[in-house]
């Protein structure tokens, strides 16, 4: 696989070092982690679900935190003082993880339910209306009107509803 220079990008450009840093991230193949195996849907046109397969671990043993839009799942198997079967095979992975999602700009973490050995995690992108496009009139004649968002209701001034 071809490696990339991106330093002389990072000399000429200003504000892009995060997506350099991703761009990084996804060509690096050194220590790509494959445990625990997950799943990334589109359960709708704005909503995901980044399943993980976390057999064998219990809520307390699992931690979910989102920082500077990266998703974190840890888990960590704390010993049970109670168990004192002698384990013959253990095919069955008990080593603790750490798995990092990146996620977009207005990604937000709506929940997390664990169930049957996988952890569910919802997202939902919820755009800010400022940052929603806007449809603009053209003014015709030299009267120019209010700019108006697509799809938004508009007001019936309380004059025009007592007129009609």
């Amino acid at each position: 696989m071809r490696q990339f220079d991106l330093a002389p990008l990072y000399r000429s450009t200003v504000g892009f070092d995060r997506l350099f840093s991703a761009v990084d991230q996804f060509v690096a193949t050194d220590a790509v982690p494959t445990y625990p195996r997950y799943n990334i849907e589109r359960t709708a046109e704005n909503a995901y679900r980044v399943t993980v397969a976390v057999a064998g671990f219990t809520e307390a043993d699992l931690s979910i935190e989102v920082r500077e839009n990266a998703l974190t799942v840890k888990g960590e198997r704390k010993p049970d003082p109670e168990r004192r079967a002698e384990v013959l095979h253990q095919g069955i992975a008990a080593r603790g993880f750490e798995r990092r999602f990146q996620l977009a700009d207005y990604v937000q973490v709506t929940g997390a339910a664990l169930e049957n050995g996988l952890l569910h995690v919802d997202l939902v992108r919820e755009i800010p209306e400022a940052k929603k496009p806007r449809r603009i009139e053209i003014a015709i004649g030299g009267k120019t009107r209010a700019p108006a968002i697509e799809g938004a209701a508009t007001e019936v001034p309380a004059e025009v509803q007592k007129a009609a």
